[in-house]
């Protein structure tokens, strides 16, 4: 079912638009919750806590793209999960984001942040990079893979990985600098 008619069913309160949402971007879901938090049981509860906000959010909320909105509650919740359960305890699942922390003001990466800024900011930097350093870039940063899971997936080294994150790092660093946000 294309998004625009399960978005339809949202706003008309019919509850198959659940099913559909999650016969068609639950795996997604999964995936980015589970690299995340690392337990397949947290993450189906995940999942289904982020069903339940989709259909709270839907209406008032019509989303552009459905799988960017149920991928991006699904992070945000996974990500309150995260830090709820690694109080005071390094995760491996935050280190991405350490590695973004001396770039970003903390309460950009905080998922109730509301930055909508530096997502804006940070998007117009994307858009300018290669697809290459864009995808290695989002799959580490947005869906928290782990370099040899991107090296994998796109047939690069470890250190290709590596390289293109680190790179793709200290432009998003002058980046930031050129649009007035401080580092």
């Amino acid at each position: 079912m294309e998004d625009g008619a399960i978005i339809e069913l949202y706003l008309a309160r019919d509850e198959r638009a659940i099913g559909e949402t999650e016969a068609k971007y639950g795996p997604l879901c999964r995936h980015v919750a589970d690299n995340l938090l690392g337990n397949t049981q947290d993450a189906e509860e995940c999942v289904n806590d982020a069903c339940l906000a989709l259909w709270d959010a839907i209406p008032p909320a019509r989303p552009r793209s459905l799988m960017a909105f149920a991928a991006g509650i699904t992070r945000n919740l996974a990500l309150k999960r995260l830090r709820h359960d690694t109080a005071q305890k390094r995760s491996a699942a935050l280190v991405p984001l350490s590695e973004l922390s001396e770039l970003l003001p903390d309460e950009s990466i905080a998922p109730d942040a509301g930055n909508e800024e530096i997502g804006r900011v940070i998007s117009g930097f994307l858009r300018r990079q290669s697809p290459e350093a864009r995808c290695v870039f989002v799959r580490r940063y947005w869906y928290f893979d782990s370099v040899s899971e991107i090296a994998v997936r796109y047939g690069f080294t470890e250190n290709k990985v590596k390289s293109l994150l680190f790179r793709a790092r200290n432009r998003l660093r002058d980046y930031l600098r050129k649009e007035g946000i401080s580092v």
